[in-house]
């Protein structure tokens, strides 16, 4: 690994640069994928499970390929990794605008999860977090996690306009092209961030994992993060249809995910501050407690444009706030050797969470033309992630405490 000590500061800071605008690219339009929904759906013929089993497909691939890429990170470095899930992840997206068949279409979720997997900023920040010193490491996550976010707030209204300019299959095929812009910054990255566990071998990873899941603070953290994917899959697939649905336009569930970007640039900067002055823990379990309140008051309230848009920024504030805090207290009680394996396994279930908010919103969808269900089971789940991350032991465990020594 490349100490923070090692690089000259132009080094880091284009390091760094270079890891915030892959997150940017990587993550926007495949966060905002569901203003794709009812279009496509209409077009197609399709029912909305189609659509969401794609989405759904799509997050579950991103789960499993997330430890897979961050093991070869590890080993090999990641601006391979990246590199080869930005070609991945244009291909699925071009694909998307070719084909009309529900079940090929279902298919690309496993390249598009794929590529996303490998190409996205859980990626990018835990690079970012090892040449980073262990004061920054909080702020610099929550850095490259903002990015990721500012992607997200231009991707849906851009989304929205190519769809109404030039058709959803011209804009998707826009979409799988972007990708390549991430190979260029991929130099920078590969200068920066060399490998942490070269030389490891399959014994040393299977180590590694048996010693994280006996800590009590990681599987907190493994089982905690599925409720994060669970409101962000669900929310960011299915919100735009749902207020078309009550009757306000299009442009309004757009703008409820650029939104929902925009204010999570600042929620993921404060969240990476207050990781470094406050307890994680409490923050993390603040952040969900803050979400089941938040989706109450917007069942409760009557829905308008204004509600729609007030509930977005909200929710913007406390979206991608769970990462950086996540993600720091996996290096903090696990190390830094292991830290994309063991981040990516973490990542695995918070995509198990998206797996099930994005299809079986769809599925729940077509059997009730309501979305009522889904909304409650979201109160709930952000009920018990607030009450799971309070046994965390902000401390090295064992596997940090090997590491050590």
């Amino acid at each position: 690994m490349t100490s923070p000590a090692a690089l000259k500061p132009a080094e880091l800071t284009a390091a760094i640069f270079a890891g915030c605008m892959i997150a940017f690219l990587g993550f926007g339009f495949a966060a905002t994928f569901g203003v794709f929904l009812g279009p496509m759906s209409a077009d197609l013929g399709w029912g909305r499970e189609t659509f969401s089993l794609s989405v759904a497909v799509q997050m579950l691939t991103w789960g499993f390929a997330q430890p897979v890429a961050g093991m070869i990170a590890d080993r090999f470095g990641t601006a391979r990794v990246l590199a080869v899930g930005a070609v991945c992840a244009g291909v699925g997206f071009a694909l998307r605008g070719v084909v009309t068949d529900p079940t090929q279409f279902v298919l690309t979720g496993i390249l598009v999860g794929a590529g996303t997997g490998a190409a996205s900023f859980p990626i990018v920040i835990g690079a970012l977090g090892k040449i980073v010193s262990p004061e920054r490491r909080s702020f610099i996550m929550g850095l490259g996690t903002a990015a990721a976010s500012l992607g997200m707030f231009v991707a849906a209204p851009a989304a929205t306009a190519m769809i109404g300019g030039i058709g959803w299959q011209t804009a998707l095929l826009v979409i799988g092209a972007s990708f390549v812009l991430i190979l260029p910054f991929l130099v920078f990255i590969a200068r920066a961030a060399s490998p942490t566990a070269g030389g490891s071998s399959a014994r040393d990873f299977g180590n590694a994992l048996r010693l994280a899941f006996t800590d009590r603070s990681y599987l907190c953290l493994f089982f905690g993060f599925f409720v994060c994917g669970f409101h962000v899959a669900f929310i960011q697939t299915h919100l735009p249809a749902y207020v078309t649905d009550i009757g306000l336009a299009a442009w309004v569930g757009g703008w409820s995910l650029a939104l929902i970007g925009l204010f999570n640039i600042a929620g993921s900067f404060f969240s990476g501050w207050s990781g470094q002055v406050w307890s994680k823990k409490w923050v993390l379990s603040g952040i969900y407690f803050a979400r089941a309140v938040v989706i109450t008051a917007f069942i409760l309230v009557p829905v308008s444009e204004a509600s729609v848009l007030v509930f977005s920024a909200l929710m913007g504030l406390l979206w991608l706030s769970t990462v950086p805090l996540t993600m720091g207290l996996v290096a903090q009680t696990q190390g830094l050797k292991f830290l994309s394996t063991l981040a990516g396994l973490v990542f695995l279930s918070h995509q198990t969470g998206s797996f099930i908010g994005a299809w079986l919103g769809g599925r729940i969808y077509d059997l009730n033309q309501d979305y009522t269900p889904m909304w409650w089971a979201a109160v709930a789940l952000g009920l018990f992630a607030a009450v799971i991350h309070l046994p965390i032991r902000e401390e090295p465990g064992p596997l940090a405490l090997a590491e050590g020594g």
